[in-house]
């Protein structure tokens, strides 16, 4: 039996918000008010509404694993990918609050990048991104089984990434001047896939240097070379 919790500034809010989630009809549904909320004196101490929907199961059904869903269609990209991530906080117990960044549907690779910002998010991103990386890809698996065709998933903790990206793009540059000076190839340290490529973009325009990956795993790391 599937049921979701879900909050919003009213019951009936919170109520409308599941039924989306779930994709149900309110008559298709058994509703528990969990808490009807709080106003707060002067916008303090206000507290959302929060109930959990429950799908009824149909009088008669055969008792047997679930039918399998249908798959959804492209365009609701956003929705699905925003509403699974927030499921996945909730489960996390992680209170943040989740916006797609952007979205492309119209090309052959298509991709989403969702936002999560709130305060102490710092053990959502972990140690060196890995709490993160791991919540992008159980994010990406989800999504792509729920739409049955691949998506690029990305999830950015309160913009970790976009200042990571900014600090490897810094220490490309600096490398690359490093080995101008010495004229002798520099390997950096071992990253990840993303990170590689970051690096690689950072230098793939530069006219006295090049750039390529050498070892295997978690050792594999960008080597930045004096061009030919």
């Amino acid at each position: 039996m599937r049921s979701v919790e879900s909050h919003g500034k009213t019951v009936d809010e919170a109520i409308s918000q599941a039924l989306r989630r779930l994709g149900r009809q309110r008559d298709e549904v058994d509703i528990t008010v969990l808490s009807e909320g709080s106003r707060g004196v002067f916008g303090i101490g206000a507290e959302d509404a929060r109930v959990r929907v429950t799908v009824r199961e149909a009088e008669g059904a055969a008792v047997g694993p679930p039918a399998e869903q249908e798959a959804v269609p492209l365009e609701r990209l956003p929705e699905v990918a925003e509403d699974m991530l927030t499921d996945l906080l909730e489960l996390m117990g992680i209170d943040g609050q989740v916006s797609v960044r952007e979205v492309d549907i119209e090309s052959a690779s298509p991709s989403i990048t969702l936002d999560v910002e709130g305060e102490d998010l710092g053990v959502l991103i972990g140690r060196r991104g890995e709490t993160v990386a791991a919540l992008q890809y159980t994010l990406g698996m989800l999504v792509q089984r729920r739409l049955r065709r691949w998506v690029r998933v990305n999830v950015d903790v309160g913009h970790y990434h976009d200042r990571q990206a900014a600090l490897l793009r810094s220490k490309a540059q600096r490398t690359a001047e490093r080995v101008q000076r010495a004229r002798t190839p520099i390997a950096m340290e071992p990253m990840r896939p993303a990170d590689r490529r970051i690096v690689h973009i950072a230098l793939a325009d530069h006219p006295e240097v090049m750039t390529y990956s050498i070892g295997a795993g978690d050792e594999r790391r960008v080597v930045v070379a004096p061009r030919a």
